[in-house]
């Protein structure tokens, strides 16, 4: 008999652990059913300017969304709006709404959180037509957690499907449609597969002593040597007097940083994200492009000093790295 922790068989252990995710389970089905804060209301009447964008964009030339004489002779016999643009006439801008706050769902997703499902993608939604809408409708929205369901393993992860049911109802409380909006919060699949090498930089003839420099655990800069102005990146000719005869000088290894981004997307398999990406005023006056070592992104300040280190990346390629200074 396998015996594992504390002296429990690795049945008990399973069971113990089955009957986690069930007390788990039954603590999420506690939000099913409970709608999410108040109604929504439209920001504008359902309006044809609106309509004329829609179907402008997806090329739908049905006449009946903009033509009065077709409409008329429709079924409808008034002009009304495509379907398909319900959940368009409730949808806010950027700026948050007043009354979100600490509701329902946000409680869900902080249980979720505890489990390590932080991650989310969409799945697909449906939607349900009880009446055409047409201009001057006013509409608004009610959504309510619809169902949770057990845990599941995709692709993508471990987690749960959570679907949320939005209502759109007139200005008389009559419904004119509904939508179920599918997500999955999720644990991420481990990695299996391991870090591929930082991609390897484009040389020439003209930058490729640099990089064998660095190999050796040198960071040189080019000089003229027709006037002694340095240099960075290398390049063939002094933008100053025009020489094409240079030699380089080796770096102290010291300078501040000028500016600098912080990447999140597109994503490069072979970083870790988010990525800093500084430009370094060196002491001797030109800029170099690095990335920083051991800092997060709310270490970083304009002006702050740093060293300069080079490391291998591989057994090909060594770049230089800032530090930050303390």
């Amino acid at each position: 008999m396998a015996i594992t922790r504390e002296g429990m068989t690795v049945s008990q252990v399973q069971q113990e652990l089955d009957a986690d995710k069930r007390v788990f389970y039954e603590q999420l089905q506690g939000f099913v059913g409970l709608q999410i804060g108040p109604p929504q209301p439209a920001p504008d009447e359902v309006n044809i300017p609106m309509i004329r964008h829609l179907v402008e964009a997806v090329g739908d030339e049905n006449p009946i969304y903009l033509d009065e004489t077709a409409a008329r002779a429709s079924r409808h016999s008034e002009i009304v709006a495509p379907p398909t643009m319900l959940q368009a006439w409730v949808m806010h801008g950027i700026t948050p709404r007043s009354n979100e706050g600490d509701g329902p769902y946000e409680q869900m997703n902080r249980l979720l959180f505890s489990k390590g499902f932080t991650s989310v993608v969409a799945t697909n939604c449906e939607q349900v037509y009880d009446r055409y809408v047409k201009p001057g409708d006013r509409l608004s929205m009610t959504t309510t957690i619809d169902s949770i369901s057990e845990e599941k393993t995709t692709g993508l992860g471990t987690g749960h499907f959570v679907t949320t049911r939005q209502d759109y109802w007139d200005a008389n409380g009559n419904r004119v449609g509904s939508m179920l909006f599918r997500i999955i919060r999720f644990r991420p699949a481990a990695k299996s597969k391991p870090k591929p090498p930082r991609p390897a930089p484009a040389t020439t003839h003209d930058n490729s002593w640099w990089f064998d420099a660095l190999k050796e655990g040198k960071l040189l800069i080019q000089r003229c040597k027709g006037c002694g102005e340095l240099r960075n990146p290398p390049h063939p000719m002094c933008a100053s007097c025009r020489s094409t005869e240079w030699d380089s000088i080796e770096a102290k290894g010291t300078g501040s940083i000028h500016s600098y981004v912080v990447t999140h997307y597109p994503v490069v398999p072979s970083f870790d994200y988010p990525l800093p990406i500084l430009l370094v005023d060196l002491d001797e006056g030109v800029r170099m492009v690095m990335n920083p070592i051991d800092a997060t992104p709310e270490d970083l300040q304009i002006g702050r000093k740093v060293t300069v280190e080079v490391h291998k990346c591989d057994a090909d390629l060594s770049l230089p790295f800032a530090r930050l200074a303390k």
